[in-house]
């Protein structure tokens, strides 16, 4: 049996894989609209890169060291893809944002190995 703690951080990675996937799937269909060319869609992209490079470079426990590097890559990832948005053709939004949604999956994925691994 999981502890209560891990149990919780397998949820988490769960709601990441199903989130990644619905994002993905939207887009790829087309019913994703979003504003681009939005302030706010600027901040969140560059809010979501900067917190990816905090967590980079955060000092924690070393056997978390893998988990927060997971954790930190895919937000930094999401917040470049979420930049690139604003400057590309419209025709790209849509593999755009599913490339964004599968990098949310892989996080989710990588992230359950990661704690089902044993230490």
């Amino acid at each position: 049996m999981l502890a209560p703690d891990r149990i919780l951080r397998v949820t988490i990675e769960l709601i990441f894989i199903l989130l990644g996937g619905l994002v993905a799937w939207l887009a790829l269909r087309g019913r994703i609209l979003v504003d681009r060319h939005g302030k706010m869609w600027l901040i969140l992209s560059i809010v979501l890169i900067l917190w990816g490079l905090r967590v980079l470079y955060k000092p924690g426990q070393w056997w978390t060291r893998w988990e927060n590097c997971t954790r930190g890559l895919s937000l930094a990832l999401l917040g470049a893809l979420m930049l690139a948005i604003t400057r590309v053709p419209f025709a790209w939004v849509g593999p755009l944002l599913a490339a964004g949604g599968a990098v949310l999956a892989l996080r989710g994925i990588i992230g359950s190995a990661l704690i089902f691994k044993p230490r």
